[in-house]
């Protein structure tokens, strides 16, 4: 008997995302060479993502962040101090314990 199996493909939605041509040409350069932390560009890229590029608030856990990026915690956290010193993004808690809220900024749009 002679079976002959059928594949098939099927195409997922492609999901896209606008990125400013300044986090490229400026942002990525200053934070991955001047800095030497690309995990903040990497952290920011995947915060932005995930806003859509809106201004509102999200919440994500460090885990979060480890689970989508591949970085460790310890350079999530380190990351993540480094983007808000440079107010590339907003962090707040509820509480001790909650989840944060990030808030993607975009200082050089005005």
């Amino acid at each position: 008997m002679f079976f002959i199996a059928v594949v098939v493909i099927t195409i997922a939605t492609v999901k896209q995302f606008r990125l400013d041509a300044y986090v490229m040409d400026t942002l990525m350069p200053d934070l991955v060479l001047h800095d030497r932390r690309p995990s903040a560009f990497l952290v920011y890229l995947h915060l932005w993502y995930r806003s859509a590029g809106r201004t509102a608030p999200l919440r994500a856990s460090h885990q979060d962040i480890v689970s989508a990026t591949g970085l460790s915690k310890s350079a999530v956290q380190g990351a993540v101090r480094t983007l808000v010193r440079r107010r590339l993004l907003r962090a707040t808690r509820d509480g001790v314990t909650a989840v944060p809220q990030y808030t993607v900024l975009r200082p050089w749009r005005k």
